[in-house]
């Protein structure tokens, strides 16, 4: 089921992990889980500037999400959301929001894109209107 009624912080009061659906120049939907982080009703998140979902949003700032498990399934309804890439200002805010709620567990992740080399790119999720 899917929604547009519903703030950000309202779907994902509680949850740890988020499906995030983008879509392919042809339509077709691709569901991703993804850790996020909340403020100001704007869900933020990272992930590799050369990954699908990255490269789908880029072209296609549509997407869908509410909460799921650790694997996807989802826990709850979900809503359109309208993606943007940060800049390198912005990123900080995100960065320090992730790990205020993943903690230690998203250091691991720094490091492990640090030692790939992997430039992390960050995003932020608005409520479509």
């Amino acid at each position: 089921m899917t929604t547009t009624d519903i703030s950000l912080a309202n779907l994902l009061d509680g949850a740890n992990y988020a499906r995030l659906t983008t879509f392919r120049r042809n339509g077709q939907a691709v569901p991703t889980t993804i850790w996020f982080a909340l403020e100001d009703d704007k869900a933020y998140f990272v992930t590799g500037p050369t990954t699908g979902k990255a490269k789908r949003m880029r072209g296609t700032p549509r997407v869908l999400l509410g909460p799921s498990t650790p694997r996807g399934k989802p826990t709850g309804v979900e809503t359109e959301c309208r993606a943007r890439q940060l800049d390198n200002m912005e990123a900080g805010t995100a960065r320090d929001l992730l790990f205020r709620k993943y903690g230690i567990q998203f250091r691991i992740l720094q490091l492990i894109q640090f030692l790939s080399r992997s430039r992390p790119v960050y995003f932020e999720l608005t409520a479509a209107a």
